[in-house]
C-alpha cells in the first residue's frame, strides 16, 4: 500500500474511522478506494484470482506529505484464471469484514513510575477487544483523510524547564453503545473536527444510531449536531472535498434512506438531497472541487458537476474500482472519465468519455478489442492492460496518453502475475512472477515509456493481508532519491537488502554494535545481520512498521531483529540516522513511532494490552526519550490523530478508559517542548553516503539537520538540502540494458536469446538510431563525464536491410469473429526499413489494401466481413532488398439460428441412405457436424453437412446430428425405418386444406398420423405396417409407405405379392375419394392418388400433313423418352434426392413424419369393401424422393419466414410442384 500524495501532489487530510466491538470481529478488507491503482496481477482462486496494485493517496499517519510505499498488491487480477475478488470494498463490506483489532487487553489500570498496577476492575476479569477501522472517505476520494480529535483529564503540571504537554479531554457523551466512528478534520490549518458515530448492527447489516459531532476548537468541545439540527437520517460515511475543505458530504446508511447531507460551511448546516440510487463509493475530482464520481451497488457510475445535488448516468456494468478521472497535462478535457465496462457480449473493454456526455456518440474506444477484467490501470503518466489468450498473458502501456505498446519483458521471465507498484519519476517499477516462482516475487524496473523492463531483484518475500491480499516486501524510503529496502528469500531463508542505487546493487544490512543497555551485539555479516519487517499498517491510525519522512531525510525507524534471517518473534526497534549504513537499538520492544515537526521529534506510544498514560519524546533522533504524561487516568489507546502538516502541532489519542465509557479524545497540543523557531547556529550537516562512497545517485549530498537536543521548531520553509554536487560517472551508475544481464565481474552482457546485431525496427535508410551498449543510466542519476560517454547507447546509420520479423494478428489475438463485425488486424515490422518497405494485405474475401512504406499504416487495420467462411489473411511486406510475408486463418461465423436433418422415411437395408443437415443461415465451411446412430456413444464428425450411412439393422433407427458453429450447438434426431422392401404411393389432398397449412412440421406430422389412421379403418390393414410423410410445400402432398411385417424377409416372394395386393385395395379406396377426414368443423379433406394429366398432342379428327407428322413423332419419342427415364430413375437405390448447392438456393431436405403409436379418432363418409381390379407394379427398390420439386432450402426457409410472422397463417405459397401418381419400390 502506498501513502502519499494524490496523482497531482494534491495533500489530503485524513479521517478517522474506528469501532469498539464488543465481540471479536472478522477479518476486515483492506482499505481500497476507486482511485487505489491496480497492478496487474492474477486472481490465486481463494488466494489466487485477476492483476492490480491498491494505493491510497493522502498524507502519512504521522502527516507526512512524502511518499512513503510499502507496496501491498491488492487490486485487480490480471492473468489467465478468472476474477474471484475485486480490489473494490465498499465501505458496508469493510465494516462486516473488519478485522483491524487491538490484542486483547486487561481493563483499566493505574501507571506508576512507568509500571502498570492493576485496578480492582482488572482483577475481576478482562476486557473484550476494540477495533480501529480506517475511514473508506479515502476509498471513496482516493484521499487518505486525517484524523484528529480531544479528551478527558489533564495532564500534571510540569516544573520548570522540563518539557511538558498541555493536554485536555472530551467524552462523547450518550454514544457509548455505538461501535463505530469517523472522526474527520476539515481541512489545512482549520478548527473544524466533524465526528460520527454510529451502531452498526453486523447481524442486520445496517446502521440503528447515529450521531454528527462537531468542534470549532480544534477539538476541546464538542456539539452534537443530530440534537440540534434534528438530523433523523441515519448517517453512515462522512466525506470532505479534497480541493475545497469546506464542503462536507455526509451519506445515509441506504438499507433505511438513500439520501446526501451536503455542507458548504464546514458543516455548520447542511443539506439534505434524495438520490434514486445507493452509493458504494465516491471519487472526486483532482482540481474540480464540485465534481463526483458515484459508484452504485448495481454497478452503474454517476456523475455530478454541483456536488452531489443531482446526478447522470455516466455507463453501466463498470468495474468496481475501474473508473478514473482526467489527470491535467495529459487528458484533452478536464471531465473525461477512463472506465473499464462489460459490453453486451460479456466482454471488457476500455471506454473513454465526458462525464456528462456519455452517450454512445461520445464515447471513445483507445484500446480496440477486449480486456482482461480488472485490468484497466491509470496512474500519472501510464495507463496499462492486459490481455489473455490461450493460457499466455500479454500486458500493454500507453504513456503521455500515446498509442499502447507491449510491454517488453525478458523473453523468458515467461510471467504468470505482474502488479504495477510504481509509477513515480518516470518510470515503472513492477512485481512480477516469474515462471519458475512460488510464493516470490521479483522486482522488475522500466524505461521511462514503460515498455522494456529489466530485473533488479528476484526472490522478494510476500505474504497474503487478513483479506487475502499479496503483499510484496518492497519500500520505498522517503526523501533520499533510489533508496530501497526489500526483503529476500535466500537459501530458504529471508533476509532484508538495501540499495541506494534505485535497484542497481544489493547489500544486508549492518547490524548494531550494542542493544539498549549498552552490552555489544555478537552479529557479523553476511552470516548474521539486520532484518526489519515491513509490514503496513492495517489501520492508518497505528504507524506501519517501517515509517520514513521526506522532511527528515536518512532518518528510518521500524521493528526488526538481529540474526541470519528475518523472525517475527524477539523483535524490538531499530532507528538509522544515516540512510541505513548504520543502526541503533531504541526499544527491546515493539512500539508505535510517528515523526512530530516536519521530522524534528519522534512520538512512541508502547503497543501493550495494557492501558497507559505515558508517551515518550525524542528530540535527538532516538538517542534520548523524555517520558511524559498525557492523561490521568490509563487509556486503551485504540489510534492517534495528528493534524497534517499544520503549525498547531496538535495530536489526539482517542480510546477508552473502560470497556462501558464514552468515547474519549484526549486533545495533545506538544507545542510547549519547543522553546523557539530554529535558527542557522542549531543546525549541523549531514553527508549522505553508501558505505563510506559519497557518490549515491551521481551525486555527492549535504543535508542539514538540528542539532541533538536543540529544542526548538523547524517550520515547514525549513530547507534540508545543503548541496548537490555531480560525480564522475563509474559502471554502478549504470544499470543493464533490456536484453542484457548482470555478470559475476558486475559487467552487463547480452542474454542468449538478444541479438545484438539488429537495429531498431524503426530504422530507416539514411536515418540513426541509439545502438545499445548494454547499459543505461540510472534514472535521475546526476553523474557526469567519466565512462557517461563510453557506456551511453551510441548513435548509428541505419542499413539497407530486407524485411524480416513480419508480424500479423488481430488486436485482440482472436482467430474468430462473428459475421458483420469490424476486425482490427495489427501488423508488426520488427526488422527493416519501414520508409521504404511496402505492404499487401490480402483479406481472403477478394478485397486487399496496398500501403506504399509500413510507415503509414498507423497502429492498425480494420476490416468488415460480409459472409462466413474461413479466410486466409496475408499481409506481404517487400523493398529492394527482400521480402517477408506472414499469414492467419481467420473463421467468420454467424449464430446459427435452426438445423434440419434431412433423411429418407424408409431405406433399404444394406444399401447406403444419405443424410443431410440443412443449416439455417448457411454456414459454409465453419460448421463442425457431430453425427450419431442408434445408440452409438462415439461420434462420426464431419465438416460438411452430408454422409452416407449403411443401416444393416431392421425396424426403426435413429439418427442424431449436432451442429457446433459460432458458439451455438443446435441438434436434430429422426426415426429412419429399415426394410429389406416396401411399396409406396404419393398421395393429394383436397384445395381446402391449403388454407389451412402453417408450414410447420408439428402440423404435417399431425396430417400423417390422420391419413394413416383413415387408411387403416377403410381399407381394414394395420397401421404398423403404413407410414404417411407429408412433404413440405404447396400444395400439400404426401407419400403412403405400405411395409412388410417384421421378419417376413425369408417369405419374400410370397410377402411382395401381399404388398402387391395392399397397395391395389389403397388405391380403389383413394381413386373412390374413400379417404377422408375432419380437419375442423365444416372443413373435410379429401386424399387422393396423385395424378399426371397429359394433353393430347393431335386432334384426332383430322390427318396431320407430312412434316406435322414428322413433328409429332418427334415430340413422342421425346415423351417416351422421359417416361423411360423418370421410370427407371426410381429404380436406382442409392438415389434418395438430387439438389444443387448454389449461391442462390442451398440444399434443404424434406422433414419425415416419425411413426405414432397412439391410435388416432377418424370419419369417414362410407366404408365400402374394397373390391378392385387395378393393377400395381410390385417393383422393390429404395425409396426416392422428386428432383422436380422445389429446392428444401426453399421450402424450409418460406416455412421459416411464416413461422415468423406469427399464427399460423401459411401466407402466400407457391403453387407449382407437380406430384407423379406413385413412386415405385
Amino acid at each position: 500500500m502506498m501513502k502519499m500524495k494524490d496523482a497531482l501532489g494534491f495533500e489530503s487530510c485524513w479521517t478517522l474511522f474506528f469501532v469498539c466491538a464488543l465481540v471479536p470481529l472478522p477479518a476486515r478488507s483492506d482499505i481500497t478506494c476507486t482511485s487505489c491503482f491496480a497492478p496487474i496481477r492474477r486472481n490465486e482462486a481463494h488466494a489466487k484470482t485477476t492483476a492490480f496494485i491498491s494505493r491510497d493517496f493522502g498524507s502519512a499517519p504521522d502527516g507526512s506529505t512524502a511518499k512513503n510505499w510499502k507496496w501491498r498488491l491488492d487490486g485487480a487480477q490480471l492473468s489467465s484464471e478468472a476474477h474471484k475478488k475485486s480490489s473494490f470494498v465498499s465501505w458496508r463490506e469493510q465494516l462486516q469484514n473488519a478485522h483491524i483489532s487491538r490484542a486483547e487487553r486487561t481493563s483499566p489500570a493505574e501507571e506508576k513510575d512507568g509500571k502498570v498496577y492493576p485496578t480492582k476492575e482488572t482483577q475481576v476479569g478482562k476486557r473484550e477487544k476494540r477495533s480501529l477501522f480506517p475511514s473508506d472517505s479515502a476509498a471513496g476520494s482516493r484521499f487518505e483523510f486525517r484524523r484528529t480529535g480531544g479528551v478527558d483529564g489533564t495532564g500534571k503540571s510540569p516544573r520548570q524547564n522540563e518539557p511538558h504537554l498541555i493536554t485536555s479531554s472530551f467524552a462523547l457523551s450518550g454514544d457509548s453503545a455505538h461501535n463505530q466512528a469517523m472522526v474527520l478534520w476539515s481541512g489545512h490549518n482549520s478548527s473544524v473536527i466533524l465526528i460520527l458515530t454510529k451502531l452498526f448492527d453486523f447481524n442486520l447489516g445496517t446502521v440503528t444510531e447515529s450521531s454528527l459531532w462537531r468542534s470549532v476548537d480544534f477539538g476541546t468541545t464538542y456539539e452534537k449536531l443530530t440534537d440540534k439540527m434534528m438530523i433523523r437520517t441515519m448517517l453512515s460515511y462522512l466525506y470532505v472535498c479534497p480541493t475545497n475543505k469546506r464542503k462536507i458530504l455526509i451519506l445515509s446508511d441506504p438499507e433505511v434512506e438513500s439520501s446526501l447531507l451536503i455542507s458548504s460551511d464546514e458543516g455548520a448546516t447542511f443539506q439534505k438531497f434524495n438520490i434514486n440510487f445507493y452509493i458504494m463509493s465516491l471519487l472526486f475530482h483532482p482540481t474540480q472541487e464540485n465534481w463526483i464520481l458515484a459508484y452504485s451497488h448495481d454497478q452503474r457510475l454517476y456523475s455530478s458537476v454541483d456536488f452531489g445535488k443531482k446526478w447522470i448516468l455516466v455507463h453501466e456494468r463498470v468495474t468496481p474500482g475501474r473508473f478514473y478521472w482526467a489527470l491535467s497535462g495529459l487528458d484533452k478535457e478536464a471531465d473525461l472519465v477512463h472506465i473499464e465496462a462489460r459490453t453486451d457480449s460479456g466482454q471488457m473493454q476500455y471506454i473513454t468519455c465526458r462525464a456528462q456526455k456519455c452517450s454512445e456518440e461520445g464515447r471513445q474506444y483507445p484500446f480496440s478489442g477486449r480486456i482482461d477484467t480488472n485490468s484497466l490501470v491509470v496512474q500519472d503518466q501510464y495507463i496499462f492492460l492486459q490481455l489473455t489468450t490461450a493460457g499466455r498473458t500479454t500486458y500493454f502501456v500507453s504513456y503521455q496518453r500515446g498509442p499502447f505498446r507491449t510491454i517488453q519483458l525478458p523473453k523468458y521471465c515467461l510471467p504468470k502475475d505482474m502488479h504495477i507498484v510504481s509509477t513515480d519519476e518516470g518510470q515503472v517499477l513492477a512485481a512480477v512472477q516469474e515462471w519458475n516462482e512460488n510464493d516470490t516475487y521479483s522486482l522488475y524496473i522500466s524505461d521511462t515509456p514503460g515498455v522494456y523492463f529489466t530485473r533488479s531483484l528476484p526472490n522478494l518475500r510476500t505474504s497474503r493481508g487478513l483479506a487475502g491480499n499479496l503483499i510484496v516486501d518492497v519500500y520505498k524510503v522517503a526523501g533520499v532519491s533510489g533508496l530501497i529496502i526489500a526483503n529476500k528469500k535466500e537459501d530458504a531463508q529471508m533476509a532484508t537488502y538495501i540499495t541506494y542505487n534505485k535497484g542497481q546493487t544489493w547489500s544486508l544490512l549492518q547490524p548494531p554494535t550494542k542493544d539498549t543497555t549498552g552490552h555489544d551485539i555478537n552479529c557479523n555479516l553476511p552470516s548474521c545481520s539486520l532484518h526489519l519487517h515491513l509490514q503496513m499498517s492495517e489501520n492508518p491510525y497505528t504507524p506501519d512498521t517501517i515509517s520514513t519522512k521526506h522532511s527528515a531525510p536518512g532518518i528510518i525507524v521500524a521493528t526488526g531483529n538481529i540474526g541470519p534471517e528475518l523472525s517475527f518473534s524477539n523483535t524490538g526497534m531499530f532507528i538509522s540516522s544515516d540512510a541505513g549504513n548504520t543502526w541503533r537499538q531504541i526499544f527491546e520492544e515493539e512500539h508505535s513511532v510517528w515523526f512530530l515537526d516536519h521530522g524534528g521529534a519522534l512520538l512512541a506510544v508502547t503497543q501493550s494490552a495494557v492501558p497507559t498514560r505515558h508517551l515518550w519524546i525524542s528530540l535527538d533522533e532516538g538517542r534520548q526519550w523524555d517520558k511524559l504524561s498525557f492523561s490521568s487516568t490509563p487509556l486503551f489507546v485504540d489510534g492517534v490523530l495528528m493534524t497534517p502538516e499544520t503549525e498547531n502541532r496538535i495530536i489526539t489519542f482517542f480510546g477508552h478508559f473502560s470497556y462501558h465509557s464514552d468515547w474519549q479524545l484526549i486533545k495533545i497540543d506538544y507545542s510547549s517542548l519547543f522553546g523557539r523557531k530554529c535558527t542557522d547556529g542549531d543546525f549541523q550537516t549531514w553527508h549522505l553516503h553508501n558505505k563510506g562512497e559519497v557518490c549515491v545517485m551521481g551525486e555527492r549530498q549535504v543535508y542539514m539537520k538540528r542539532k541533538p537536543g536543540t529544542r526548538c521548531t523547524l517550520g515547514r520553509e525549513y530547507s534540508r538540502v545543503v548541496s548537490a554536487e555531480p560525480c564522475i560517472c563509474t559502471l554502478y551508475d549504470f544499470e543493464c540494458d533490456y536484453g542484457f544481464e548482470r555478470q559475476a565481474s558486475g559487467k552487463c552482457a547480452p542474454a542468449f536469446w538478444y541479438d545484438v546485431s539488429l537495429p531498431a525496427h524503426t530504422c530507416s535508410h539514411g536515418q540513426h538510431y541509439r545502438n545499445s551498449t548494454g547499459y543505461r543510466k540510472v534514472l535521475l542519476n546526476n553523474c557526469r563525464e567519466g565512462l557517461k560517454d563510453t557506456l551511453s547507447p551510441r548513435m548509428q546509420q541505419c542499413k539497407p536491410i530486407a524485411p524480416s520479423g513480419l508480424q500479423l494478428s488481430t488486436i485482440n489475438s482472436q482467430l474468430t469473429a462473428a459475421l458483420g463485425t469490424n476486425i482490427t488486424f495489427r501488423v508488426a515490422l520488427q526488422n527493416g526499413d519501414s520508409l521504404s518497405t511496402s505492404l499487401h494485405v490480402d483479406f481472403g474475401d477478394g478485397i486487399s489494401v496496398s500501403y506504399s512504406n509500413i510507415s503509414r499504416l498507423g497502429d492498425s487495420i480494420t476490416h468488415t466481413y460480409r459472409v462466413a467462411g474461413i479466410f486466409r489473411v496475408t499481409a506481404h511486406a517487400q523493398n529492394s532488398h527482400g521480402s517477408d510475408s506472414s499469414s492467419l486463418y481467420l473463421h467468420i461465423t454467424s449464430p446459427v439460428e435452426r438445423i434440419f436433418l434431412s433423411a429418407p422415411v424408409v431405406v433399404i437395408r444394406g444399401k447406403e441412405a444419405n443424410l443431410t443437415a440443412v443449416l439455417w443461415p448457411s454456414q459454409p465451411r465453419t460448421a463442425t457436424f457431430y453425427w450419431w446412430f442408434n445408440n452409438s456413444t462415439e461420434p462420426l464428425i464431419t465438416l460438411e453437412g452430408s454422409v452416407s450411412h449403411t443401416f444393416t439393422r431392421e425396424g426403426p433407427n435413429s439418427v442424431t446430428v449436432q451442429v457446433s458453429a459460432g458458439g451455438t450447438v443446435l441438434q436434430d434426431v429422426k426415426i429412419i425405418t429399415v426394410k429389406d422392401f416396401f411399396r409406396s404411393l404419393l398421395l393429394s389432398f383436397s384445395p381446402n386444406l391449403e388454407d389451412h397449412n402453417p408450414s410447420v412440421a408439428e402440423w404435417r406430422q399431425d396430417v400423417g398420423r390422420v391419413v394413416r389412421a383413415t387408411l387403416s379403418q377403410v381399407c381394414g390393414f394395420p397401421e404398423d405396417q403404413l407410414l404417411v410423410s407429408v412433404f413440405p410445400g404447396s400444395p400439400t402432398a404426401a407419400e403412403l409407405f405400405i411395409l412388410p411385417e417384421t421378419n417376413q424377409s425369408a417369405f419374400r416372394s410370397h410377402t411382395e405379392e401381399q404388398l402387391d395386393k395392399m397397395s391395389e385395395v389403397f388405391m380403389n379406396a383413394l381413386n373412390q375419394n374413400l379417404i377422408q377426414f375432419d380437419l375442423k368443423p365444416g372443413t373435410r379433406v379429401t386424399v387422393s392418388v396423385s395424378q399426371l394429366t397429359l394433353a393430347p398432342l393431335v386432334d384426332s379428327s383430322a390427318l396431320p400433313s407430312g412434316s406435322a407428322m414428322l413433328l409429332l413423332v418427334s415430340l413422342g419419342l421425346v415423351g417416351l423418352a422421359i417416361l423411360f427415364i423418370y421410370k427407371f430413375k426410381r429404380k436406382i437405390p442409392w438415389i434418395h434426392v438430387e439438389t444443387e448447392d448454389t449461391h442462390e438456393k442451398e440444399p434443404e431436405m424434406i422433414s419425415a413424419v416419425g411413426q405414432e403409436k397412439n391410435g388416432t379418432r377418424t370419419t369417414a363418409t362410407s366404408f365400402t369393401t374394397c373390391n378392385t381390379h387395378t393393377t400395381f407394379p410390385s417393383n422393390t427398390g429404395k425409396h426416392d424422393s422428386f428432383s422436380h420439386l422445389p429446392p428444401p432450402r426453399e421450402l424450409m426457409e418460406k416455412e421459416l419466414e411464416a413461422h415468423n410472422t406469427g399464427g399460423l397463417g401459411v401466407g402466400e405459397r407457391q403453387r407449382t410442384r407437380q406430384i407423379p401418381n406413385c413412386t415405385n419400390v
